[in-house]
């Protein structure tokens, strides 16, 4: 595979868990923001995980790759600038909403691919971040959702890293009814982080509208890795 031509470069367990290699090669390469790898496994989803990379999945000539990306910026929430509006402060105050952490992915990856035709959370990718339970200490895989008569109106999964939290995928119900329970369900995630000391949210792509509703700011590459290497090499008290 190391032929392969997808105008990006291929990105192996040794890059991402290289010191000289991340700091001196790819993260300056301001040119360059996705990479390839045909690499599976909870390992090297852990290591790329931890190095700043969030990773989706893409096929060429018919074989399924990772594609990790460390991107040029990223929307961080920080909690004390979490932003709700007055349309989710009315929906939390009549309902009584609650979140829910769990370990199994299943209960919001249903409504995931029910929600996204074009959703690059493949069997094969799912089963790679079920894989990395318990192998390592520092990293962990959850789904946060919310619902309504024992039903998942909206939810994510992401991971733990020491005092952060990545969203990966999500999804919110798309009846009228259920109006604001995607937002509410950020609301009430990130109050979540917020209770238990996470230092901040990485919630990924900077473009998304919504990230800077509620409250995101944007960080460029080099800002977001100095707040991120330091947050995920501490401990949640």
């Amino acid at each position: 595979m190391n032929n392969i031509q997808l105008g990006i470069h291929h990105l192996s367990f040794t890059d991402v868990s290289d010191h000289t290699a991340l700091y001196k090669r790819i993260y300056p390469d301001l040119y360059k923001n996705y990479y390839w790898s045909d690499d599976f496994s909870p390992e090297y989803y852990i290591a790329q995980a931890k190095a700043g990379f969030i990773a989706v999945t893409d096929h060429y000539e018919g074989k399924e790759l990772l594609l990790p990306e460390i991107q040029f910026s990223y929307a961080l929430l920080d909690f004390k600038d979490l932003h709700v509006s007055r349309k989710v402060k009315r929906l939390l105050n009549k309902k009584e909403l609650q979140l829910e952490i769990s370990q199994d992915l299943d209960k919001v990856v249903a409504g995931i691919n029910s929600s996204h035709k074009n959703n690059w959370l493949t069997p094969r990718y799912l089963e790679t971040l079920k894989a990395t339970r318990d192998i390592d200490k520092n990293f962990k895989m959850i789904a946060a959702y919310i619902r309504e008569e024992e039903e998942v109106i909206a939810g994510e999964i992401g991971y733990i890293i020491g005092k952060t939290y990545t969203s990966l995928s999500g999804f919110s119900s798309r009846e009228k009814k259920y109006h604001n329970y995607g937002t509410a369900q950020l609301v009430l995630l990130a109050q979540y982080l917020e209770k238990n000391h996470f230092a901040f949210w990485n919630l990924g792509q900077s473009y998304m509208s919504y990230k800077l509703a509620v409250g995101a700011k944007v960080y460029e590459r080099q800002a977001f890795l100095k707040r991120w290497i330091e947050a995920t090499s501490s401990v949640l008290s």
